[in-house]
């Protein structure tokens, strides 16, 4: 079944412009994936990165874990892919499945929607321990919709280099 991908509001408020964007760079991700095995997901870029689809999807049910789940709701969890807080772990799927990294990233994405949407504000605060700082759920947005954005310039090349779709 195809990724269903709505654009956002030329006209919406800055909320639902936000959410909009976030939720066209999650569709954006998902779609670069379609179709494919989880062999063609786990190709790599090149060596010696082991850059992957299925990295990517990995790596963003970290981040959407990390900035949704960990800062803006106070959660004291470990990362899904490693109990270090190894960012990097995410990205070796060579032994990961569709499946596993999908249902894994899904799951984030439903707890971020749900954080988000039960927010009163952009411009409540979580505390990003890495940073030692507060932040805005307003920053929280757009530094996702830029992850976002970033890898999902990388999901092109490297669908690209799978079979050769472009675009979108």
């Amino acid at each position: 079944m195809p990724v269903e991908r709505i654009g956002p509001p030329l006209t919406g408020g800055e909320r639902e412009t936000l959410r909009a964007f976030l939720d066209f760079h999650r569709a954006t991700l998902a779609m670069k994936a379609d179709g494919l095995s989880d062999e063609d997901l786990r190709r790599r870029s090149m060596p010696p990165s082991t850059l992957s689809l299925l990295g990517l999807v990995r790596h963003m049910a970290e981040v959407e874990r990390s900035w949704f789940r960990r800062v803006i709701n106070g959660e004291d969890i470990p990362l899904v892919w490693s109990d270090e807080g190894d960012y990097q772990v995410a990205y070796e799927a060579s032994e990961s499945t569709r499946s596993e990294a999908f249902e894994a990233w899904q799951t984030e994405v439903e707890h971020s929607r749900r954080i988000e949407e039960r927010a009163t504000s952009l411009d409540l605060t979580g505390y990003q321990a890495r940073w030692g700082e507060d932040v805005s759920l307003r920053l929280v947005m757009l530094h996702m919709i830029h992850e976002y954005a970033r890898h999902n310039g990388h999901a092109d090349f490297l669908r690209e280099g799978i079979d050769g779709t472009v675009g979108a």
